[in-house]
């Protein structure tokens, strides 16, 4: 038998990152269906499921796998930021023109938003007021970017802030625009695990003039605990072509422009948050 070729470690987190959407969404797995479904020995499956159970994704039980609740994979930044990044570039590019220099931009700590970063570096005399540790830290090296980080109860597991003082702090900005996304988006309205996020996405959406919503097609037609309203509340919808036919009908019924992008990749893309 050949022997594979030793994969790469982003590789070997891709392949990760499929098992855990599988597990996810059957609820609970055998460890040998897996490795047959993956194509992998069952040592190798085992070291993925301890590295996923490590980083509490889920758990590993004898001889399965078995989900955590939706929530948990919400908020697992470190998941999260290294998922569906094609289609996170496709969205950015669409928009990185749309912000111009010397404006101040609203920015919550969706992933999503992570690709703009170097687009916004080049701009000058930008201000960019965000509730994400991870965006600040992002473009806080750009000298022409001035960050306003807004502070309050610091969420390790999304690493960003939530609570009355950073909802406070936005009610006395008056921004030129907010990038945003959303966790699950079915027939036009907006959802997301946990309220405080809410809070603050309500709060931009108060303090921008224009607000553009990036969500690619693995958001839509799910829900989850909160609604916050629909895509009418947004200048715009980005999304992919991968979204359905009928839940961008939806979103057009609503009255807003919803523009589609090509994800450039070789591969289907997978859900991301």
């Amino acid at each position: 038998m050949t022997a594979r070729t030793r994969l790469s470690q982003a590789a070997v987190e891709e392949r990760r990152q499929a098992v855990l959407r599988y597990v996810a969404e059957h609820g609970e797995t055998r460890i040998d269906d897996l490795a047959r479904h993956f194509d992998v020995s069952l040592m190798t499956m085992h070291r993925d499921l301890d590295d996923l159970a490590g980083r509490h994704l889920l758990r590993k039980e004898r001889g399965r796998a078995v989900a955590f609740p939706a929530l948990t994979m919400e908020t697992a930044t470190r998941f999260r930021e290294n998922s569906a990044l094609a289609a996170k570039n496709a969205l950015c590019a669409a928009v990185a023109d749309r912000i111009r220099p010397g404006s101040t931009v609203l920015m919550e700590d969706s992933t999503t938003l992570f690709p703009l970063v170097p687009a916004l570096a080049r701009l000058e005399q930008l201000h960019v007021v965000t509730n994400s540790v991870g965006l600040a830290q992002h473009l806080g090296s750009a000298p022409s970017v001035s960050v306003t980080l807004l502070g309050g109860n610091y969420r390790a597991d999304f690493n960003s802030c939530t609570g009355p003082t950073v909802t406070r702090a936005l009610s006395r900005i008056r921004a030129d625009l907010a990038l945003m996304s959303a966790t699950a988006v079915l027939e036009g309205r907006l959802f997301h695990p946990v309220n405080d996020y809410v809070e603050v996405k309500l709060a931009m959406l108060a303090s921008a003039e224009q607000a553009l919503l990036l969500v690619d097609h693995s958001k839509f037609g799910k829900t989850a605990t909160y609604a916050y309203g629909t895509v009418a509340d947004y200048h715009t919808v980005i999304t992919d072509t991968g979204t359905p036919d009928a839940e961008i009908a939806a979103m057009r019924d609503l009255g807003v422009p919803v523009e589609t992008v090509v994800v450039e990749t070789g591969e289907p893309e997978e859900p991301s948050s």
